[in-house]
C-alpha cells in the first residue's frame, strides 16, 4: 500500500467515507498557468509599495535583504516541492501538518493559512485603492476597495480556468513590465539619457552614507517587510490539486524561482537605486512609480502605477482562489463546517469563497475608518501567519525526510538539496524574524493577534473534540511501513 493510499484510508475512516481533498476539482490549469503564477507569486505589492517604507529604512541594503530572504525561499519552496511529489495535495500545507504533525497542527495550519490569505487580501485591496487615487484622488478609499473586490469575487465564481487564465495575464502584465522597467533603468545608467541621466550612477549604491546607511540592525528591521513580500510563493502548493500534469509543472515552477528572485527583486531594485538615490522615496509611495516620475518619460509613472495595480488585483485574485481551496480541505477533514466541501455546478468552492470575500471586506471598513494605517495593520498580521504557514512546511518535511530515512515513507521523486540540513537552516531564520517581530513595537501588535487567534482556534478544536472525537485522533497507519 502506497503513502498516498494509507492517507487517504486513514481520512476515509475518520470522516465516513469522506472524498479526497482534491476529488470533485477540474484539473483545469495547464502549465502555462501554473508556470504564470508561480512568476507572479514572487511579484506582488510587498515589492511594489512595501519597498518604498524599506528603503527609507535600510537603503541600498534592502537589496542584501532580499536576496537573504531569497535563499530561505527557495529552501522553503524545495521542501515544500519534495512533499508535493511524494504526495500531490489541494491545500497541501494543512495535510501534510495532519500527517506529520498530528490532526491538531493539520486545523491549525488550514486555518491559519486561510487567514493569511483573507488579510493579504485587505491589503492588496487596501494598495489598489492607493493607486487608484493616483489618478482620481477625490475617490474615497474603501469604494475603490469595494468595488475590486465585488469584480474579483465574481471572476472565481465561474470556473478554476478563468482564475487561472486571469491570473495568467496579471502575472504576464507584472513580468513584462519589471523586465521593462529593468532595461530602461540600465538604459538610463548606460547612455544617461532622461532627466535622471546625470545622476543615474552605480556609486548611487553606497555614495550617500554608505551601503548600510541606518545601520545593520536597521537594515535586519526590514526582514518583516521583506518576508511579506515573499508571500505567495508557495500558492503554487495549493495549485496540486488541480494541475494537469503535477509531476512536471511543479518542480519546474519551484526550480525556476531563484532567477525569479534574482531577477525581478534583486535586479529590480538595484537597477532603481542606482538610477535614483534612495534618500528620495519614501514611504506609501511605490519605488517603481518614483523612480519612472524621476525618470521623466512621458506617461511613464501612470503606466507602471497601472502595473503595480494588476499587481494588487493579481494577489487579491489568488487570495480568494486560495482560501475556498483551504476551507474545503478543512470541511473534508471534518474540522469546518460541511457546507464548505460542496462545490457548485462549475466545480469551485462557492460557498468558502463567498465567506472569504466577506471577511476581506473587513479592510474596505479598515479603509474606511484608518485609511492611512490599514495596509501596516494587515501587513503585520499577513507575514505572521505566512511565517507559521512556512514553519509548518519546514518541519512536516523534517519529519517526513526521517520517515524516508527510517523505510516508513517513500522517497520523493524531487528531493530537496541538502536533505533536511536546508530545512533547518530556514527554521531558525524563520524564528530569528519572529524575534524582530516582537522586537518592533509597531509591528509586535500582530503577535497579540496571532495570540488571540491561537486561542480561539483552541477553543473551536475543544468544540470538535466533544462533538467528533475520531476526527480530532491522529491516524498511526499514516507513518505505517510502506510496502
Amino acid at each position: 500500500m502506497t503513502s498516498a493510499q494509507v492517507s487517504k484510508n486513514g481520512d476515509e475512516a475518520a470522516n465516513g467515507d469522506a472524498p479526497a481533498p482534491e476529488e470533485g476539482y477540474e484539473r483545469g490549469l495547464g502549465s502555462r498557468q501554473v508556470q504564470m503564477i508561480a512568476i507572479g507569486g514572487a511579484i506582488g505589492v510587498g515589492l511594489f509599495l512595501g519597498a518604498g517604507a524599506n528603503i527609507a529604512k535600510a537603503g541600498p541594503s534592502l537589496i542584501f535583504m532580499y536576496a537573504l530572504a531569497g535563499v530561505i525561499i527557495f529552501f522553503i519552496m524545495r521542501a515544500l516541492g519534495e512533499l508535493l511529489l511524494y504526495r500531490p495535495v489541494s491545500g497541501s500545507f494543512a495535510e501534510y501538518s495532519r500527517e506529520f504533525l498530528g490532526p491538531f497542527f493539520g486545523y491549525f495550519t488550514g486555518w491559519t493559512y486561510w487567514l493569511m490569505w483573507v488579510v493579504t487580501g485587505m491589503a492588496e485591496l487596501t494598495a489598489a485603492a492607493i493607486y487608484v487615487n493616483y489618478w482620481w484622488p477625490q475617490i474615497p478609499r474603501w469604494v475603490t476597495a469595494l468595488v475590486f473586490l465585488l469584480v474579483l469575487f465574481g471572476a472565481n465564481l465561474i470556473s478554476v480556468k478563468l482564475f487561472g487564465e486571469i491570473e495568467f495575464w496579471f502575472s504576464m502584465v507584472k513580468v513584462t513590465a519589471l523586465l521593462g522597467m529593468i532595461v530602461i533603468g540600465l538604459g538610463v545608467l548606460t547612455f544617461g539619457f532622461s532627466s535622471a541621466g546625470d545622476t543615474a550612477a552605480v556609486s548611487n549604491l553606497w555614495a550617500f552614507d554608505g551601503f548600510f546607511p541606518k545601520g545593520v540592525g536597521s537594515s535586519l528591521m526590514t526582514l518583516q517587510g521583506v518576508m511579506f513580500a515573499y508571500l505567495a510563493v508557495e500558492l503554487v502548493g495549493v495549485t496540486a490539486g488541480e494541475s494537469e500534469n503535477p509531476e512536471k509543472t511543479l518542480p519546474k515552477a519551484i526550480n525556476t524561482l531563484p532567477w525569479r528572485i534574482a531577477l525581478f527583486y534583486v535586479g529590480a531594485l538595484t537597477v532603481i537605486l542606482c538610477v535614483v538615490k534612495w534618500t528620495e522615496f519614501a514611504p506609501g509611495v511605490s519605488p517603481f512609480v518614483e523612480a519612472f516620475a524621476k525618470i521623466g518619460i512621458p506617461a511613464g509613472a501612470g503606466i507602471v502605477n497601472f502595473v503595480v495595480l494588476t499587481a494588487a488585483l493579481s494577489s487579491c485574485n489568488s487570495g480568494m482562489y486560495s482560501t475556498g481551496r483551504m476551507l474545503r480541505t478543512l470541511a473534508d477533514n471534518g474540522e469546518a463546517p460541511k457546507v464548505f466541501s460542496r462545490l457548485s455546478s462549475t466545480k469551485t468552492p462557492a460557498f468558502g469563497i463567498t465567506i472569504s470575500m466577506l471577511f476581506m471586506g473587513i479592510g474596505v471598513i479598515l479603509n474606511y475608518v484608518v485609511p492611512e494605517k490599514a495596509f501596516g495593520y494587515v501587513v503585520s498580521v499577513a507575514t505572521a501567519a505566512g511565517i507559521w504557514t512556512w514553519l509548518m512546511i519546514l518541519i512536516s518535511h523534517v519529519l517526513y525526510r526521517r520517515g524516508v530515512d527510517a523505510g516508513r515513507l517513500p522517497a520523493s521523486s524531487f528531493p530537496a538539496p541538502g536533505g533536511a540540513k536546508c530545512s533547518w537552516v530556514a527554521i531558525v531564520f524563520l524564528l530569528f524574524v519572529t524575534c524582530l517581530i516582537a522586537y518592533d513595537a509597531d509591528s509586535r501588535v500582530c503577535l497579540y493577534v496571532m495570540a488571540g487567534w491561537a486561542a480561539a482556534l483552541g477553543v473551536g478544536w475543544a468544540v470538535l473534540k466533544s462533538r467528533n472525537p475520531a476526527v480530532t485522533e491522529r491516524r498511526d497507519t499514516d507513518f505505517e511501513k510502506v510496502g
